[in-house]
């Protein structure tokens, strides 16, 4: 359990858009992609089963990009405790070279999956991220 989950991405020919490179939109599927992982990864199975999250922001800075068959690094972390039903989590994407290509900070809402409403994050639900 950990505030910090990495993943490596590799661009494919559908991540390509006209310009030669990823795509933004790719930029944010592969963000939910990590926040996803890391919560099926460190979140009690009883939580999974109970609650899903949704984007209520996106706060992104394209710095540079990467080409076919290229890869990055992604890593997204959770600094700060939750408020109410909001948890922020920040992201980056660093190419082979170190150099950061993508930042990002994206609050998340939870939703109980009976309800279909928003639910505070209770300590229990927020406590395997808050780790080191």
């Amino acid at each position: 359990m950990s505030n910090r989950f990495a993943m490596t991405f590799t661009a494919l020919p559908e991540h390509i858009d006209e310009n030669g490179h990823v795509n933004n939109t790719v930029w944010v599927r592969w963000m939910e992609d990590l926040a996803t992982a890391h919560w099926m990864r460190d979140a009690d199975p009883a939580h999974t089963a109970a609650y899903a999250w949704v984007v209520t922001r996106h706060e992104i800075d394209y710095r540079g990009n990467i080409e076919l068959g290229e890869s990055v690094e992604g890593v997204t972390e959770i600094l700060d405790q939750p408020t109410g039903a909001r948890f922020d989590r920040h992201f980056s994407f660093t190419d082979a070279k170190g150099k950061a290509l993508v930042k990002a900070k994206t609050t998340w809402a939870m939703i109980d999956r009976e309800t279909g409403r928003l639910q505070r994050v209770p300590a229990d639900v927020s406590a395997p991220f808050l780790g080191s």
